[in-house]
């Protein structure tokens, strides 16, 4: 007997849960938002050197004065760093055969850069100049600006203050730091709000995943699970109205910022965990939500008969064990709990490295940006829906070895079509990023089922403190390009690779109910141990019968 069973007695998954766990997803909406926000915040739109004030009277196009200006890159198109040292007005008309345009001076963009608006109204690369940076142009220089802002993200938790708590404050941090976002006067102050925002995007995930996972029946896991996924994928294609309909980086900021008032404000019917309540000696406070849940679940008998009694005795165990302090380190003390800490550092982190290597850099596919953000979110539909039906029926390991593999499989396909197959690299990146977002969905959900409740926070915590890692290595290995073009897919294929294999070394957790102990982690591993020898044994002595007779 344990809390599984105390679920069960005050109605399962009934109404209770489902009001739950849609008003915990329903902030899923934005979560893509902030997550692939850079994307348009942080856009390069087409630029070139600023030209000198002209008179009017030269009444020629725009394209025609910049072909006295501008010089022409190796792909024919303006070039983005540089201008002719002085006015070559004969370009206008002479053609291009008639002139050597390379051999006249140039000089670096010394006066700024022109953008067209026309992709994007305002960016933070096209502030850069408002935010008082030096301008300087070199290549790969817009893309740093996008990289660095993203990459001041990082994962911070706690099992010390509850869900619910850690749940209401990150809601309220994003929603006023994300908008403050919006008044950054300097690229500085705007990462140092991004930084902040990032803490609290990642409170807003793990905790919601803890208060969802702990308040549902075993055998509901997994299909609301994958359904609360489809939040985020759904939230990726709004993402994408919202910055096509105000292409201006502040604009955005404050539309997906500003709901998170209204999710602070509601978050308050919440019922904490009253497994983490009973576990840190606040049983009272447990046996008053049950008996809540009870009620809304239509079960208002079951308050008389769930007693503080009844509650410590279905929980005896975990209550003998949770008055040990638990921190850190005690992912990586017991053999059981290292080798799944171990192993889902690597699969959190590979797991990132290749979804954001693939997600964030969207023009670089060569189509529009907001149809590339719309057909990567509508990619997922199929892809969690084929994630469902495996993590139903083949289970958690299988399921998240074959999607990190099957992702590393079109990684590498990639590497071979030609560049000018751009239909065909687009499509293979839309795959491969729709088998990324299946193993996010799968490993959620997997690392909520393998660490036990006295520690499931700080567990999450820490090994999605990787995939922080990996969503800011990911773009610094696109330099790789410079020394092989195929470098950067490469390593993100064979991350993915090395990640899919360690995924099948992880124990199984289908139809198992939550560890509530770390004892009870460790015996359900020596239990798979002793099985594992046994069937061995069982082999061994089969074999030697064979060879006997």
């Amino acid at each position: 007997m344990g809390f599984a069973d105390l679920l069960d007695e005050v109605g399962g998954f009934g109404r209770f849960q489902m009001i739950h766990v849609a008003l915990l997803s329903i902030p899923g909406l934005l979560m893509a938002s902030q997550n692939l926000l850079n994307n348009f915040t942080a856009g390069v739109p087409e630029h070139h050197c600023r030209i000198p004030n002209i008179t009017a009277a030269l009444n020629e196009s725009t394209a025609a004065l910049l072909r006295a200006f501008i010089p022409l890159d190796s792909s024919r198109t303006p070039s983005k760093c540089t201008r002719y040292t002085d006015a070559q007005w004969h370009l206008i008309t002479d053609k291009p055969s008639h002139t050597n345009a390379t051999e006249l001076q140039t000089e670096a963009c010394a006066e700024g850069w022109t953008y067209d608006k026309t992709e994007f109204i305002s960016s933070i690369v096209s502030e850069v100049s408002l935010f008082g940076h030096e301008i300087l142009c070199y290549k790969n220089y817009f893309e740093s600006v996008k990289d660095m802002s993203e990459s001041s993200r990082y994962s911070l938790f706690s099992c010390r203050f509850g869900r619910k708590a850690m749940l209401i404050w990150s809601y309220f941090q994003l929603a006023v730091l994300g908008t403050f976002t919006a008044l950054s006067p300097s690229y500085v102050v705007y990462c140092i709000f991004r930084f902040l925002t990032g803490m609290s995007v990642s409170g807003v995930i793990l905790n919601a995943v803890s208060l969802k996972v702990e308040w549902i029946p075993t055998k509901a896991r997994t299909l609301v699970g994958t359904i609360s996924s489809f939040f985020f994928t759904f939230g990726q294609m709004i993402l994408a109205g919202v910055a096509y309909s105000l292409k201006d980086w502040r604009k955005i900021h404050v539309a997906i910022c500003l709901p998170f008032f209204i999710f602070f404000f509601y978050s308050w019917w919440y019922s904490e965990s009253a497994r983490w309540l009973v576990l840190n000696g606040r049983s009272e406070e447990a046996l008053k939500h049950l008996h809540r849940v009870a009620k809304i679940n239509g079960k208002p008998e079951m308050t008389e008969k769930i007693t503080l009694e009844v509650l410590e005795s279905h929980m005896q165990k975990e209550v003998q064990s949770s008055k040990s302090i638990h921190t850190v380190f005690d992912l990586l003390k017991t053999p059981t709990m290292r080798k799944i800490s171990m192993c889902l550092m690597v699969v959190w982190f590979s797991t990132s490295f290749a979804y954001y290597g693939l997600a964030m850099d969207l023009q670089k596919f060569g189509v529009n940006i907001y149809l590339m953000q719309i057909i990567f979110g509508a990619v997922d539909f199929p892809a969690k829906l084929v994630t469902l039906l495996m993590l139903s029926f083949l289970g958690r390991r299988i399921t998240q070895g074959t999607c990190l593999l099957m992702s590393a499989s079109v990684i590498f396909a990639n590497i071979f079509v030609p560049k000018d197959m751009q239909i065909t690299r687009t499509a293979l990146a839309v795959l491969g990023k729709g088998f990324t977002s299946a193993s996010f969905t799968c490993i959620y959900l997997f690392t909520g089922e393998l660490y036990p409740t006295v520690i499931r926070q700080t567990g999450m915590g820490f090994v999605s403190t990787m995939a922080r890692i990996g969503s800011m290595a990911a773009p610094a290995v696109l330099i790789l390009e410079e020394i092989l073009p195929a470098l950067p897919s490469i390593v993100y294929g064979g991350s993915a690779v090395l990640a899919g294999f360690i995924a099948f070394l992880l124990p199984e957790t289908l139809d198992i109910p939550l560890p509530d102990t770390i004892e009870d982690v460790e015996e359900k591993g020596s239990l798979t141990l002793a099985n594992a020898l046994g069937i061995m044994n069982l082999y061994n002595n089969s074999l030697q019968h064979l060879i006997c007779s």
